[in-house]
């Protein structure tokens, strides 16, 4: 059974744990229909295109 050979010390553990909180922001493109932005290789959300192809039917209020 695996056991730790010494006590981690603060410094080590939080320099350890930081790299969660160091997180970037999602990529965005544009769409080339509406111009809204989105996630690369998704749906547009606001107009339903995907490569200027209209996958989606989008009801407009």
């Amino acid at each position: 059974m695996a056991v730790p050979k010494g006590k981690v010390s603060k410094a080590r553990r939080n320099t350890r744990r930081s790299a969660v909180s160091k997180l970037t922001m999602p990529a965005m493109s544009t769409c080339s229909n509406c111009g809204a932005y989105k996630a690369p290789h998704k749906v547009c959300k606001q107009c339903g295109y995907y490569k200027g192809v209209a996958v989606l039917k989008i009801e407009e209020e």
